[in-house]
């Protein structure tokens, strides 16, 4: 009897085992290069996600990715669940626009955005660049192909009736690589669309003397007039060895994208595993630290928000 017990106790268990795997999900969030802030984001939403596994069953990886548009494109094929983009690469991405012309995303949706992304430039101090013109002639990292960075780049580029033409040399390192490049006399510029303050560009000028370089004019003033998605923007000075004056240039935002195709429920213990930590998610990077939920909701957001996110913020009287 004590052994018809214990095999059916062991059944039971086994079969509750079974029903338990069988209700995990796994979820996967589009990152960038593992020296800046979207790896970060993704990272930092996994860590919240599964802090509550037990209760929602969901599963979170953020895996290094290409940036922006590449996880555009590895959420409208189904190959990730959500990801982090840049607030142009959102809007066209839904649109159709610019690099999307031909391949729109109807069923992009957005969930939050996070912090703001000056477009950022730092050069050798021997290099003898004082402004965006600077450049021509230069050896420059444009960034990789997939990245929004790049894509940034070439927008400005088309803006200021440039081409590869324009450049010495023009290279298509991944943020991790460039900062060393730099410090290597590999290139006299980086180009970095991102949070500050950040790890690669700190890395940068603690090897090398290098300063930021202002990015405005006519042509600047032009794009940010004409996109919704872009704004002026200030990297404060003091924050970066030898650049001790504030550095204007223009920007967008980080945003967190998903796909209709995911489910209301994921999304919505996605959104509420930041928000109901979000002093936590706050501590997890300087360029969070002053994030504002009201902002988050509604800046950036050029993609109709995914259901399961409008619930969660019509709960909490957001909406």
């Amino acid at each position: 009897m004590k052994l018809l017990r214990s095999l059916v106790a062991a059944g039971t268990v086994s079969l509750m085992a079974t029903a338990t795997v069988a209700q995990e999900r796994f979820i996967t969030i589009g990152t960038g290069g593992q020296t800046g802030v979207y790896f970060v984001v993704g990272q930092s939403i996994c860590r919240l996600v599964n802090r509550g596994s037990a209760d929602h069953g969901l599963k979170c990886t953020a895996p290094s990715t290409g940036g922006s548009i590449a996880n555009i494109n590895a959420i409208a094929a189904g190959d990730m669940d959500m990801g982090v983009a840049q607030s142009d690469w959102q809007y066209h991405a839904y649109n159709g626009s610019s690099q999307f012309e031909g391949n729109k995303f109807e069923k992009a949706r957005a969930v939050f955005s996070v912090h703001g992304e000056p477009f950022t430039v730092i050069a050798r101090a021997d290099a003898g660049i004082s402004s965006f013109e600077d450049l021509k002639g230069k050896r420059v990292n444009i960034g990789n192909p997939g990245s929004g960075q790049r894509a940034t780049m070439e927008v400005v580029m088309n803006a200021l009736g440039w081409s590869l033409d324009e450049f010495a040399l023009a290279s298509e390192l991944k943020p991790a690589e460039q900062a060393a490049a730099l410090g290597d006399n590999k290139v006299d510029a980086i180009i970095y669309t991102v949070g500050h303050p950040n790890g690669s560009i700190q890395e940068a000028v603690s090897t090398v003397d290098a300063v930021l370089v202002p990015v405005e004019g006519d042509a600047i003033d032009g794009l940010i007039e004409a996109n919704p998605f872009y704004a002026g923007a200030t990297v404060p000075g003091g924050m970066y060895k030898g650049s001790d004056a504030d550095t204007r240039t223009f920007g967008v935002k980080a945003t967190f994208v998903t796909s209709a195709d995911v489910p209301d429920d994921v999304v919505y213990e996605v959104v509420k595993a930041v928000f109901d930590n979000f002093d936590r998610f706050k501590r997890l990077h300087p360029a969070f630290e002053n994030l504002k939920e009201e902002e988050m909701i509604a800046d950036g957001l050029s993609a109709p928000l995914h259901p399961g996110a409008e619930k969660y913020y019509k709960e909490r009287g957001w909406m």
